[in-house]
């Protein structure tokens, strides 16, 4: 039987899909579309440059691997890169390196100076008129920084982007931006840091940052006073747009229509444009598919919420920065209890420096669980990791000082990096308290058991029955 291209590729997913986390499947692996194959030569399709590059810079062996196993030693991938809407490069490789003929586009040297613009010409939505020139304000909250948003696994891309757009706006495959997640995770923090960012390096480039909310309003003001074409021109004129919540243009026809042709004309341009959402593009509804098809254009980008870490960084960055001390396991209990959002972390940051501040009390775990209470229905009852290695231990019929020891025997292996793994989900320990409690391992070992325990999850339907088969016995100890 002759194989086609997607058959072939299928085939390279179903060793990927063994090797990878589900998350970053889904992020670098399904968008990817076969193209053709020719003899030993397979082409792909891929979103963008950007897209390209950091499967080149991460997934190089897997790719290798996954092709070869295919097509033989001699194969070859072709990457088919999709920029501003249309294929404009192909890349040809043997799975380890390639070149781009990408080129970013120049400034012209007769160009208006940016950022400034003649008030009686073009009229600003965000100025009273009659001043005959001004310098556009960003609307930027100064304390949105790159420095004051920590990074983790759970947006480590989406801010790597955002900084590579604050040295060259406009320059980078990723136009635009569009950064999207739940409420509270961070969207407007980093996408206004880019915009400081620029304003502080690159006082000439004009920056603006509307919601899309006040975005719609000026429309139907310009609308009321016959000023559509002012207003046109004005945003036509902005080096970097950054527009947040751009899932509130949902139904508004007229004013996605205006929307359009600014983006068009902001894109043609080399002008960076940044979105923020609530939910991908595709999941847009009551959106033009034409909208939706530019946001494609450049990189989309999730933040997740962060991991137990992250959150403790998080917290314990901003407490410091207001000079309180918190004990490691007070912050720890506060962070595994605050799961949603970042937000909630904020709020909970806030009501411990009242408490600390305003009736001099120390930050304990007392005073923490008074406060969580106001934030989470109940409390989580702790587990503890001692309790854990006890169950696990008992259902693999292991000896507990086992795990703390450096047996290779498979038994052995399995319990202490289930342990792990279940102490990680279900108590509020840290990567380094937890390894210290298995023999003094480092947070690293701990990692690494972790994605051993996962991919053992995603491949083995047994040993998802036995993981399930543990944790309900732990949750029988919760309810006793």
């Amino acid at each position: 039987m002759t194989r086609d291209s997607q058959m072939v590729w299928d085939s390279c997913l179903h060793t990927i899909q063994k090797n990878v986390s589900p998350q970053s499947f889904k992020t670098w692996f399904e968008p990817i579309k076969p193209i053709r194959l020719e003899g030993e030569v397979l082409t792909i399709q891929v979103p963008n440059k950007f897209f390209f590059e950091w499967l080149e810079e991460h997934y190089v062996p897997l790719l290798k691997k996954s092709i070869r196993q295919e097509l033989g030693e001699k194969a070859r991938l072709v990457y088919h890169i999709m920029e501003s809407g249309a294929a404009n490069v192909e890349a040809a490789r043997s799975s380890y390196g390639a070149k781009t003929d990408n080129r970013p586009s120049a400034d012209k040297d007769n160009e208006p100076v940016p950022g400034v613009f003649d008030a009686q010409m073009i009229k600003n939505p965000f100025i009273i008129p009659g001043i005959k020139r001004i310098k556009v304000d960003p609307q930027l909250n100064p304390s949105y920084t790159f420095d004051n948003f920590i990074e983790g696994d759970c947006n480590r891309l989406a801010r790597s982007a955002g900084l590579a757009i604050a040295r060259r706006p406009g320059g980078t495959a990723f136009n635009p931006l569009v950064i999207f997640g739940n409420v509270g995770l961070g969207k407007t923090h980093l996408a206004q840091a880019v915009g400081n960012d620029i304003v502080a390096n690159m006082p000439s480039k004009a920056v603006l940052y509307v919601s899309a909310e006040k975005f719609t309003n000026q429309i139907i003001q310009a609308i009321k006073n016959n000023s559509v074409n002012d207003f046109v021109n004005f945003y036509q004129m902005i080096d970097v747009l950054i527009i947040d919540d751009i899932q509130f243009l949902s139904g508004k026809q007229k004013t996605q229509e205006i929307f359009f042709h600014i983006f068009n004309q902001l894109h043609q341009n080399g002008k960076q444009i940044i979105l923020t959402s609530d939910r991908a593009p595709k999941d847009l509804e009551g959106m033009e598919d034409r909208l939706i098809s530019r946001f494609k254009w450049g990189l989309t980008a999730d933040l997740q919420m962060p991991d137990l870490e992250t959150r403790m960084a998080i917290l314990g960055s901003k407490l410091e920065e207001e000079g309180v001390d918190i004990p490691r396991d007070v912050l720890e209990f506060v962070c595994h209890n605050i799961k949603n959002s970042v937000r909630e972390l904020e709020g909970v940051r806030v009501s411990l420096l009242a408490q600390s501040t305003l009736v001099s009390r120390h930050i304990d775990m007392d005073l923490a669980k008074e406060v969580i209470r106001n934030f989470v229905t109940t409390i989580n009852k702790e587990l503890s990791v001692e309790f854990i290695q006890q169950v696990v231990a008992e259902h693999f019929n292991v000896p507990i000082e086992k795990m703390h020891h450096e047996s290779r025997k498979r038994n052995y292996v399995i319990a202490r990096q289930l342990s792990m793994f279940l102490s990680k989900k279900h108590t509020n320990k840290s990567l380094k308290t937890i390894g210290e409690l298995f023999g003094g391992r480092d947070h690293s070992t701990v990692i690494y058991s972790c994605k051993a325990v996962q991919d053992m999850l995603d491949t083995d339907a047994g040993f998802r029955d036995t993981v399930e088969e543990v944790e309900r016995k732990l949750r029988m100890s919760l309810n006793s």
